[in-house]
């Protein structure tokens, strides 16, 4: 049974828990500009759109806590297949590899759980806000579009080197039982030196990464700043929802490269399991 075939099983349960993450997404786009309007409003002596404000919060809550509880009892049971179906297919005498197969599966349950939805959420954003930022300034649209295409090209280029240094992680990891069940210090100061080494080998890799990348939307930041100031004849609140949605922009640029590392991290994963 493959890592596919496996959550073929849930897909119409998919299908519900990622329609209340598009909904709870589209409300969370919403928030600023809401927050805007409650400014607005605000200064003509109005409290209408802090009101509106409140009940988009409270939907928030409510959506977002229901989901969470469906969640986890949809994905202990994906664990439990995938935990089942993997570990029949390994021999008996392999307790290291099965250990660190489990632990592999893990990985990927957690980012079917907690990551891929703060990852639909992140894209759903990302189009939403530069939308509206189209409609509120053209030349922080542009900016905002030459600062992504660069961002996305460092962690392109880098890929192959993470996807490597993935592959020796878990080769590494895959001896870990058997090193502690051998009861030799000096075995298990090597293993434990070689994977710190791989581990801090792939730090560097995304603090590298992550540095060049903030260099990048530092820049649009202060394009965007400058841009947004010197139109002229903006109301306040206007301005300052076009400034909340810049950044909010700015972190799901600086955030869906972590998630891509992850999904190279992952297809490493899944390859090694089917791979039996």
């Amino acid at each position: 049974m493959t890592i596919r075939t496996t959550l073929r099983q849930f897909k119409w349960k998919f299908v519900f828990i990622f329609s209340l993450i598009l909904i709870e997404s589209i409300i969370e786009l919403l928030i600023p500009l809401f927050i805007g309007f409650a400014i607005d409003d605000a200064i003509r002596n109005s409290y209408v759109g802090a009101i509106q404000l409140g009940g988009l919060g409270a939907l928030i809550i409510l959506i977002g806590g229901g989901r969470r509880f469906f969640d986890s009892r949809i994905y202990a049971k994906i664990y439990r297949k995938l935990g089942n179906a993997t570990l029949s297919k390994i021999e008996q005498n392999q307790a290291s590899v099965k250990t660190a197969r489990l632990g592999m599966i893990s990985e990927i349950v957690e980012f079917l759980e907690n990551a891929l939805p703060t990852l639909v959420s992140t894209i759903v954003g990302m189009i939403g806000v530069i939308i509206i930022i189209a409609s509120l300034n053209t030349k922080v649209f542009v900016s905002a579009l030459i600062a992504t295409f660069f961002v996305f090209l460092i962690y392109f280029l880098t890929r192959k080197r993470t996807t490597y240094l993935n592959s020796a992680y878990n080769n590494e990891y895959e001896k870990q039982v058997d090193v502690i069940s051998a009861s030799n210090e000096t075995l298990l100061a090597i293993h434990l030196k070689n994977m710190m080494r791989w581990n801090i080998k792939l730090s560097d890799l995304e603090v590298f990464n992550f540095s060049i990348s903030w260099l990048v939307l530092m820049g649009f930041l202060v394009a965007s700043i400058v841009f947004s100031v010197s139109t002229g004849n903006v109301e306040y609140g206007a301005l300052f929802s076009l400034i909340i949605y810049v950044f909010q922009y700015i972190e799901s640029v600086i955030t869906l490269p972590v998630f891509y590392q992850n999904w190279l991290r992952l297809e490493e994963i899944k390859r090694r399991l089917e791979d039996l």
